[in-house]
């Protein structure tokens, strides 16, 4: 018997209509999925985020209330995608916030990067431990002699010769690309058979020698590279001058994979569906790097072609996802990928928008759980070099550590979720302008003193990953919330809907803007970031435990993570996510996973280091731990059910 279908049209805010045929019985969110519209959905549709909402415009569909929805929105059309089973043909509005992750690329040009300060840190620790800009890309400039009846050469060997006398090489260690071929008639006759050769010597004798790109004489064009750092819920990277490391622009947008699940396990189940490997692959090439790449491009001035290096740091699922390699058995005991370090990759195999032939490194992984984004991490934090003993911290959606020193060096995952970076929280985003980074409560009146990224009169649209640690600390610390989460105080800040669960509003919607909403944390948030931080606290201990050490062996913390400006610190170990130590242990750092990129990008030593310490890093499976579930429990409160390992974090300075 044939099935029955319907048909749905979405009409997609600031984009173009899309026909589906929809099956019965299916949802919305489903019938979206496989018509490529992309709605934003982190908990992967099981009606727990509330972030597919959509508008109902005509057609029925089988739907229930929910606390997501009140009963005035409701009545007035909007659904949730996932809860929404399809019965009639309908006519559904996709609204800008449920492409959340799609319509927030954010680009800013040179000398706007928002870590320089970190950047040029690194730069001067590279410096010192005498890692130099060693690419080995260089610009070459050759003059050919000129074709002539009694030298007929054709280009490709006259280049052949030249290059081989002006570099000492032999001719047969010089490969000219397909791409550089094509240009080099032309461009040897503008410029006077006068050529700028970009030439990659191939590490580690260098003897190799590939002639990448050419260009007329004289055309000094810019050799540049791009540092990437794919984050489960962000991706960020960062555009840069080769030879001279010099930043020219970055950027960051959302994961399009968010719209198939917030977490890597979410993912590896939809690429095991049919066509779902290419789904998301399309979904974090297609659909993010390349027009976020683009629009890199365009801001520093310059052709995506004149990309000649790239550098990829991630977790172990999207580093294959990437690659189009399926991660199917990164689930399945005894938890083994298809390969650790990526070997041999160009630009146009992976369908990125730059030179063909530029190579494509990425960073080694440790194990299933554990990416390059925790080697280059650890590369940039310079923990491997250490001699005391040092914790690393990387806050992401699949929360990863390491600890050690120089003399070992041990690591591990937890699945701490997506609140860190906005997702699984209903007035969560990324670290964007309108952010909300940080936030005081005054004890007496529950006021918020919010900061805001942007401009002095932005106003605010969502919390992002510190100022969401900032706000629950600040409402712990008030009383304003018990150690489950629960509202405890009334005011004129809190309000409760139908079913009587809470919300404190930190930013009321501006009355003269009908597109403006409150912002504003519920009690399903708190919730949520609470296993976050619990994930991460119940990790800690666990390695702890593996390797028979106390918390007070620990001498430094470095926190990792693109969540904001800076953590405060105080406030993480308020609520039980950071163990309790003096404060000046403490050195937030950033995303050091595009960090430890930015120095493989310029530096094939850095590369050579990088991958060294992912041969030589031990990897902790917490999930065969027998004691890690009973830890992550106990963790799941403010701070945690043994309040005492917390006692001494009022004793400290003022919060920072």
């Amino acid at each position: 018997m044939q099935e029955k279908k319907y048909k749905a049209l979405f009409r997609v805010e600031g984009g173009e209509d899309i026909d589906v045929f929809a099956i019965a019985g299916e949802s919305l969110l489903d019938a979206a999925k496989r018509a490529n519209v992309s709605i934003d959905a982190p908990c992967a549709g099981n009606g727990v985020c509330g972030k597919c909402r959509v508008k109902l415009l005509s057609g029925t569909v089988q739907s229930e209330p929910s606390r997501h929805i009140s009963p005035e929105e409701f009545a007035d059309g909007y659904r949730l995608a996932c809860a929404s089973i399809v019965v009639s043909d309908i006519e559904v509005q996709v609204p800008a916030a449920a492409l959340a992750w799609q319509n927030r690329i954010k680009v800013s040009g040179k000398g706007a990067v928002r870590e320089q300060a970190i950047f040029d840190a690194l730069q001067n620790e590279l410096s010192g431990m005498g890692i130099d800009n060693d690419s080995g890309i260089e610009l070459v400039t050759v003059k050919l002699e000129p074709p002539a009846a009694t030298d007929a050469l054709a280009d490709r060997e006259r280049l052949l010769r030249t290059i081989s006398r002006q570099l000492n090489a032999e001719e047969t260690d010089i490969t000219i690309t397909l791409y550089a071929l094509a240009r080099l008639p032309s461009a040897l006759r503008q410029g006077d058979f006068s050529l700028d050769c970009v030439v990659r010597r191939d590490a580690p004798s260098k003897s190799g020698i590939t002639v990448l790109d050419v260009f007329p004489g004289g055309a000094s064009p810019v050799i540049a590279g791009i540092a990437i750092d794919i984050g489960t819920t962000t991706v960020s990277a960062l555009l840069a001058g080769i030879s001279s490391g010099a930043i020219l622009a970055s950027g960051s947008a959302g994961n399009g994979q968010i719209r198939y699940g917030a977490d890597v396990i979410s993912r590896i189940i939809e690429s095991g569906k049919p066509g779902g490997l290419q789904r998301l692959r399309s979904a974090i090439t297609g659909e993010c790097l390349v027009p976020l790449i683009l629009k890199i491009c365009q801001t520093a001035g310059i052709t995506p072609e004149n990309i000649y290096r790239v550098t990829v740091a991630a977790n172990t699922t999207m580093t294959h996802l990437f690659a189009g390699i399926s991660p199917e058995y990164l689930r399945l005991e005894p938890y083994v990928p298809a390969f650790f370090e990526g070997g041999h990759l160009t630009g146009a195999e992976l369908g990125l928008p730059v030179n063909p032939n530029a190579a494509v490194l990425l960073a080694p992984a440790i194990g299933s759980y554990v990416g390059g984004d925790i080697t280059a991490g650890v590369f940039s934090s310079m923990l491997f070099k250490k001699e005391s003993l040092s914790l690393f911290i990387d806050l992401g959606t699949n929360g990863e550590l390491a600890l050690g020193n120089r003399e070992f060096l041990v690591s591990c995952a937890c699945s701490a979720g997506p609140a860190f970076e906005g997702g699984d929280i209903s007035c969560g985003m990324r670290a964007t302008d309108g952010a909300i980074e940080a936030c005081r409560v005054d004890s007496e009146t529950m006021e918020p003193s919010p900061e805001i990224i942007g401009a002095e009169a932005q106003p605010a649209i969502g919390l992002c990953g510190s100022g969401l640690i900032d706000l629950v600390g600040e409402l712990f610390r008030c009383g304003i919330i018990d150690a489950k989460g629960k509202f405890i105080r009334e005011g004129s800040r809190v309000r409760r809907d139908q079913w009587g669960s809470a919300a404190y509003v930190v930013s009321f919607a501006n009355a003269d803007n009908p597109d403006s909403a409150d912002v504003a944390l519920t009690e399903t948030d708190i919730d949520n970031f609470i296993r976050a931080k619990g994930a991460i606290f119940s990790a800690i201990r666990t390695m702890l435990a593996v390797l028979d050490m106390p918390v007070e062996a620990i001498d430094n913390v470095y926190v990792a993570g693109g969540i904001g400006s800076g953590i405060n610190m105080k406030q993480a170990m308020r609520i039980g996510m950071l163990p309790a130590l003096p404060p000046e242990k403490y050195h937030y750092i950033g995303n050091s996973s595009l960090h430890g990129a930015f120095a493989m990008l310029n530096s094939n030593k850095a590369g050579e280091i990088i991958t060294k310490i992912g041969r030589n890093m031990t990897y902790l499976e917490l999930s065969t731990h027998p004691g890690y579930m009973d830890e992550f429990v106990a963790a799941c409160f403010l701070p945690h059910t043994d309040s005492a390992l917390f006692g001494s974090v009022e004793t400290f300075g003022a919060a920072s």
